[in-house]
């Protein structure tokens, strides 16, 4: 049979509707052809319901020639084009453009298919780069750069540059609330989940959701937007690594920061701050740098804290979720025995799950799964090589310099904050040298049972998406 493909992402007064689609397909491809239509769907990929479907009418060898309208109706991607394509030829399938006349049946149609497809890929990949430089724009400019404004913020437009451009202004209520989420976290003897409780006790609306979370308000806390930025915010950041294109004297102590740049979610996405730039918002803070500063000092010394003693039970921990609702699993140690117990149940109250599965049996399973696994691989070389060991010593060097070079000149505030992460810097040279005089590469196969506790979780992360888990059933989604 012949099949017709039509999409729209969304209705444009400039773009044929799907049924217009279809009705001129149907000029080449008969009345009888099989339509397949997916409306509301984007074609940058191929996760398409409709799509889907005419792929597996492709593969039960049903289909003999696809016809499109359009060929981006079918793939905006050069990547996906080409594999789909394989499978077209695989199985004897033709395709055609009726608009733009190329029948993959004949040798000059698949060549200049060829030719549109680069093309249709430079114009999208040129449309991406203009959005993101007008994105960075902005970003210099001071401007919000784009989203829902944080929470006790509204967004509001300001003159910028000879044009209007996106600003934050205060949300009377909700930035009342931000100044006391930071006056009460300051506090020596509270918590994020004590703030949580409290706002959620009194009726106070969370920025999603009604209830609030840990991890919602270390977001807050965490954030600049909110900071009233002085020198010793900039040298702050500048210690972290930070990159900005402002001097110092732009840190005024009444505007805010704002920092754009990808994050590693493997990693921790507040410290690990290289590769992310700062700068100074157009929009004024609400937090005085004093109390900004000193709640960034009580966050990084409890996530230290968290970060020992996280996942001491368990070389899974991270890992096993609730197959129920998607919350993650605690290890709870009680009179010698350990339970898993539904986060989403004990934190939050929105799940019955009762967890019925023997961590240390669950464990013991697993092992010996990747024990298999390990054999099977090539040899692992356990110790990196010297040069590698080398590139890093190098750039704590360089870490330091910049730090003592920014000790010169920041303030008494800022130096205690500096002073401590050269001497962090300076133990983490030293046991580098250490490794690279005293070891050498060690190239076997890994045996799962003799590594150490952090060293099987960094494996089991390697090979275990996820651990799903309800009642006395798992499930173990695995990378491989």
């Amino acid at each position: 049979m012949n099949a017709i493909y039509a999409r729209q992402s969304i209705d444009k007064k400039d773009s044929l509707s799907i049924e217009g689609q279809i009705e001129l397909c149907r000029k080449f491809a008969g009345n009888d052809a099989e339509v397949f239509e997916d409306k509301g769907y984007s074609g940058k990929n191929i996760k398409r319901p409709a799509f889907t479907e005419l792929i597996r009418s492709v593969e039960s060898g049903s289909v003999k020639k696809i016809f499109v309208y359009r060929l981006d109706r079918f793939s905006r991607s050069i990547a996906d084009f080409s594999r789909l394509w394989e499978l077209l030829e695989k199985h004897g399938v033709a395709f055609q453009s009726v608009t733009e006349q190329f029948d993959t049946s004949s040798p000059i149609g698949r060549a200049m298919l060829n030719i549109v497809l680069v093309f249709a890929q430079l114009e999208r990949e040129t449309t991406a780069e203009r959005v993101k430089d007008n994105y960075r724009h902005r970003f210099r400019l001071g401007a919000w750069t784009g989203g829902p404004a944080p929470y006790g913020f509204d967004l509001a437009k300001i003159t910028g540059d000879g044009r209007q451009v996106s600003s934050l202004v205060p949300n009377p209520e909700r930035s009342r609330i931000v100044q006391s989420i930071f006056e009460a976290y300051a506090k020596p003897e509270t918590s994020l989940r004590g703030i949580a409780n409290a706002l959620t006790e009194r009726g106070v609306h969370g920025p999603k959701r009604e209830m609030w979370d840990n991890v919602t308000l270390s977001r807050i806390l965490h954030s600049p937007v909110y900071v009233k930025a002085t020198p010793d915010i900039y040298w702050y950041y500048l210690a972290k690594g930070l990159k900005t294109e402002l001097p110092v004297e732009a840190f005024d102590g009444i505007h805010a920061c704002n920092l754009i740049g990808k994050r590693d979610r493997a990693k921790n996405k507040y410290n690990a701050l290289p590769d992310q730039m700062l700068t100074v918002a157009n929009h004024e803070g609400l937090i005085g740098a004093e109390l900004w500063l000193a709640v960034q000092e009580k966050l990084e010394h409890n996530s230290q804290i968290n970060r020992a003693n996280a996942g001491k039970y368990s070389f899974l921990t991270g890992l096993l979720k609730c197959a129920k609702c998607g919350y993650a699993l605690k290890i709870a140690g009680s009179d010698g025995s350990l339970n898993l117990l539904c986060s989403g149940r004990s934190n939050f109250s929105v799940c019955d799950a009762s967890i019925q599965v023997d961590i240390r049996e669950l464990e013991d399973y697993i092992a010996g799964q990747i024990s298999e696994i390990l054999q099977e691989s090539p040899p692992t070389e356990i110790i990196p090589e010297p040069s590698e060991l080398s590139a890093e010593v190098l750039l704590i060097e360089q870490k330091i310099d910049r730090l003592v070079s920014a000790l010169a000149e920041c303030s008494d505030v800022s130096a205690q904050y500096i002073s401590k992460q050269i001497e962090v810097l300076h133990k983490q040279r030293e046991e580098l040298l250490k490794r690279s005089q005293h070891e050498t590469p060690d190239v076997k196969h890994l045996d799962f049972d003799a590594l150490s506790f952090e060293e099987k979780k960094l494996i089991a992360k390697e090979f275990i998406e996820r651990i799903e888990i309800s009642g006395k059933n798992v499930n173990i989604i695995w990378k491989i």
